[in-house]
């Protein structure tokens, strides 16, 4: 007889905790099996991610090998192309292979979670940090330590400035907690490495709420965070929102601009695009599932985690995209699909939150324990830790955070770069009327086709005004000379409509010069746009 197969989509906790509570429900039986597609071979332990900016924990001991978690079922590193409810297949994406993979499944298990959202805010995809993963937490951290460098050595006061102010877009607990690390590892380093003065220091929690954590927290304990972090330096502004991002500055919507090198944006998520192509039903981008974790009208299909709108089993509302009830809904998953098997009855999700919880560094948390106690300070502090050391996976983990936590406390802070925030030879970057794309005398190190918007090209007279000598629209380029003399231009380019570019670096195309009509086009080009 063949194996039944189930197919999970998604490491996230979810995902894995459904693999891994499948594995120890059929560990005796041979007549199932168990697939695990993920993007990742590892899982991160979210709570634990913004100690990685600080250097509190090591690299990678915020990761466990998604192998590790589930050493019984097959696991893809595949991205998926299609899944097919009507066939029951899911086809993978080519990896070393020409054709894509096509697996059939008898139980489809959908735990995509949701993904980072910068469609709506022009400019924050070019120039804003997420912070979601493990490489967004490595990037921004190399991103830090090169900024202080920078300010320690530049001698433009208005350079200085912007590598100076960090912006956070996002009162929530990602962007509290994220803010918080920030700021002591900004502050304690540039005092400790760089000589740089801590009043120099601009870090700003932009919120669109009233106060921070307005939809997570009681009030008294919001406040108290907020009123802690306003002491160490912490700047607010409230009821705004970022409206978008450009390479020099965080546009409010209001039109303030923030002039800054370092945007972090804790921006919403929104669902998986894979999970919108599945031809189940949705509901705001989210799959309905039951308190079985059925997805509504199929009884092989289940959903839970980010992406799935599972009812509350206490309350009207439905549950809330928390790692503890995307842990406790794997459970109920698994069981349910075992019984599905074995055509016994199904049970019901039913779980009540423990609490929540967020750091604000310097030893200091606050906790909401069951709706209704509330901790702030040290001691909540030390509940944090210990809450998420005994939930790491792996005794090994939770050794190395272990050693991590007191080495941190002996030895102090670390800046070693891991190269993460090395800059792409490919970019797009955005910018607002009024702002200098390219200015004059300054080295030319890229090349840029103009994709939508205008600007104006400008020469200094001798009394020291400007005039314009040209205008630069779509499919217009910036840095001709650059590429085809290596020469300084003796021009500015300044934005006069909202534009979009895409970047290269020059020397990734001077190979390019090589060919007698390419060479030959970019001339015409320059002398078609008098540059």
């Amino acid at each position: 007889m063949p194996k039944k197969r189930i197919i999970i989509l998604g490491g996230g906790f979810a995902g894995i905790n459904t693999a891994m509570q499948l594995e120890r429900r059929i560990r005796r039986r041979d007549d199932v099996e168990i697939i695990l597609i993920s993007r990742e071979n590892y899982l991160v332990f979210q709570p634990m991610l913004p100690e990685v900016i600080s250097g509190n924990i090591g690299i990678l001991d915020t990761v466990t090998p998604l192998r590790r978690l589930a050493p019984k079922t097959q696991i893809y590193i595949r991205d998926v192309d299609k899944v097919d409810v009507a066939q029951q297949t899911v086809t993978l994406a080519p990896a070393f292979e020409t054709t894509s993979t096509q697996l059939h499944y008898d139980h489809l298990v959908i735990a995509l979670g949701n993904v980072t959202d910068f469609r709506n805010i022009p400019g924050l995809h070019d120039h804003a940090f997420p912070f979601k993963n493990l490489l967004h937490a490595l990037r921004l951290r190399d991103h830090l330590i090169r900024v202080l460098s920078e300010a320690a050595n530049t001698t433009d006061p208005v350079l200085r400035n912007e590598l100076l102010t960090f912006v956070i877009g996002g009162g929530g607990f990602s962007g509290v907690e994220v803010c918080a690390e920030l700021n002591d590892f900004v502050r304690d380093c540039a005092r400790r490495y760089f000589n740089i003065r801590e009043e120099e220091i601009r870090v700003i929690l932009v919120h669109a709420g009233d106060r921070i954590l307005n939809h997570e927290m009681p009030e008294s304990l919001g406040n108290y965070a907020q009123k802690l972090l306003q002491k160490r330096g912490v700047e607010f502004i409230f009821d705004m929102m970022i409206k978008t991002a450009t390479p020099d500055f965080a546009v409010l919507g209001d039109g303030q601009r923030i002039p800054t090198k370092t945007l972090v944006s804790s921006v919403p998520s929104s669902p998986n695009p894979l999970v919108l192509d599945i031809d189940v039903p949705h509901d705001h981008g989210r799959i309905k599932s039951d308190l079985k974790m059925q997805v509504e009208g199929f009884s092989n299909v289940w959903a839970l985690g980010d992406c799935a709108l599972i009812p509350h089993p206490k309350t009207d509302g439905f549950c809330p995209p928390t790692a503890q009830f995307a842990i406790r809904e794997a459970k109920t998953c698994a069981t349910n699909i075992v019984a599905c098997l074995d055509n016994r009855p199904q049970s019901d999700f039913a779980f009540t939150e423990l609490g929540k919880m967020a750091a604000l560094g310097h030893r200091r948390a606050i906790i909401q324990m069951f709706g209704k106690i509330n901790v702030h300070g040290f001691v909540a502090w030390l509940i944090w830790r210990m809450a998420y050391w005994t939930k790491l996976p792996g005794i090994d983990r939770k050794i190395k955070v272990g050693i991590s936590w007191f080495t941190d406390i002996l030895c102090g802070r670390e800046l070693v770069q891991t190269g993460m925030d090395n800059p792409a030879s490919f970019t797009e970057a955005h910018f607002e009327s009024g702002e200098m794309v390219v200015h004059q005398n300054e080295p030319a190190a890229r090349f840029s086709i103009v994709v939508n918007g205008k600007a104006s090209i400008l020469e200094t007279n001798p009394d020291g005004t400007e005039k314009v000598v040209g205008e630069l629209g779509a499919g217009d380029c910036i840095g001709v000379d650059g590429l085809l003399d290596k020469t300084t231009p003796e021009y500015s380019v300044q934005c006069t409509e909202k534009m979009n570019i895409v970047s290269y670096e020059r020397k990734e195309l001077e190979p390019l010069l090589i060919l007698p009509d390419i060479k030959q086009s970019l001339e015409k080009l320059r002398r078609k746009q008098g540059n």
